[in-house]
């Protein structure tokens, strides 16, 4: 949680996934989600939001996706579940077993995240996506803290 100086309504959400290939460098891609409190504004990532993740991935990596995630509410909709079956030529889709953050390396990028964020306070939610895109562009840059993030999961990388 990271305090915005004046009001309280509102809320920054991030989703991103970390890639690994064998042999190459690992990458990071992202999302932001700004929602002000506003009547009928949508408060956090859709299902389609995901997908569409999950497209930019395929999409940048040129590769097929063995997408691993955990078991997020919106994680687990029909529609999702149809987009996978659809795309089963380039996309595997695996769930992390109930309550297994420490499998998910993803989980160590939101801690370098919030580590970077510690005694912050914004000014405005537009400041709080401005310095968090920033601490995640740099996230993206460094491979090694990718890399990092997988090494302590105690899952490896192998050939093949």
């Amino acid at each position: 949680m990271v305090r915005v100086r004046g009001s309280n309504r509102g809320q920054v959400s991030v989703a991103g996934v970390v890639c690994f290939r064998y042999g190459e460098r690992s990458r990071l891609f992202y999302r932001l989600h700004v929602y002000r409190g506003r009547k009928g504004e949508v408060k956090s990532f859709t299902w389609q939001d995901y997908r569409d993740l999950i497209v930019v991935a395929h999409n940048q990596l040129k590769a097929p996706v063995v997408w691993v995630w955990d078991n997020l509410n919106v994680h687990l909709v029909d529609e999702l579940a149809l987009f996978f079956v659809e795309n089963e030529e380039w996309l595997t889709v695996f769930q992390l077993p109930s309550y297994a953050p420490e499998l998910n390396p993803q989980e160590g990028v939101w801690l370098l995240v919030k580590r970077g964020l510690a005694d912050f306070a914004a000014a405005n939610l537009d400041h709080l996506a401005r310095v968090m895109k920033r601490k995640l562009k740099k996230i993206q840059y460094r491979s090694d803290l990718i890399d990092g993030c997988l090494t302590e999961t105690g899952l490896i990388m192998g050939a093949g």
